[in-house]
């Protein structure tokens, strides 16, 4: 497919959740990338893997013309962009349980004590994710702060919906533009992933 439409999504109505099968080409698997900064990962990601369809959410316009512009350079049909806040798309537009697989790479960390009210993965997070993901779909987090990837840390904990599991090294190895930058400068990657597990009772 040569001459692919614009990948960002126009939104007719934020009040109601996307219908996905009109988005994309074909029916498979999706995965959505909460921040997908220049989408240098998210359209490697999708360009390995074919057989799934991805999600790139970000609130700047500047950042999806990059992932539309990559995107189609790289003639990829199963790339979208979504220009909106993360938390929204994730309790509004995101059908339920239509994710297999959230990325969530360097969010803001907003290190100031004042400011940490406004980080996306807090107390009210995992019941967000838990709402949004298939079936033991998953959750995969990077960032370079080590009191915001405590918070992550504690956040998971408290919630009997998400156990801990190892980061794939295929995703490891995929790295996002932030990351490039800030391992050249010697700064660490803090990973971790998170499976949704059945809590109904038997």
């Amino acid at each position: 497919m040569s001459n692919l439409e614009n990948l960002v999504v126009s939104l007719q109505t934020i009040l109601k959740p996307l219908v996905l099968a009109e988005l994309f080409p074909k029916v498979q698997p999706l995965e959505v990338e909460l921040g997908c900064g220049d989408a240098s990962f998210l359209v490697e990601l999708a360009r390995r893997t074919p057989d799934r369809n991805f999600i790139g959410v970000e609130r700047l316009l500047g950042r999806l013309s990059k992932l539309d512009r990559k995107g189609r350079r790289a003639k990829l049909a199963n790339l979208r962009g979504v220009r909106i806040e993360s938390s929204y798309f994730l309790k509004y537009l995101l059908p339920p349980h239509s994710a297999s697989a959230l990325h969530i790479y360097f969010p803001d960390p907003w290190p100031k004590k004042k400011h940490r009210k406004y980080r996306l993965i807090d107390g009210r997070f995992p019941a967000l994710a838990q709402a949004a993901l298939t079936p033991a779909g998953v959750i995969y987090l990077r960032t370079d702060d080590a009191d915001y990837h405590s918070q992550m840390l504690e956040v998971f904990a408290a919630s009997n919906h998400f156990r801990k599991i190892e980061m794939p090294p295929a995703l490891t190895e995929l790295l996002t533009d932030f990351e490039r930058d800030f391992n050249s400068k010697g700064i660490q990657t803090l990973r971790l992933a998170y499976e949704a597990v059945d809590v109904s009772p038997l």
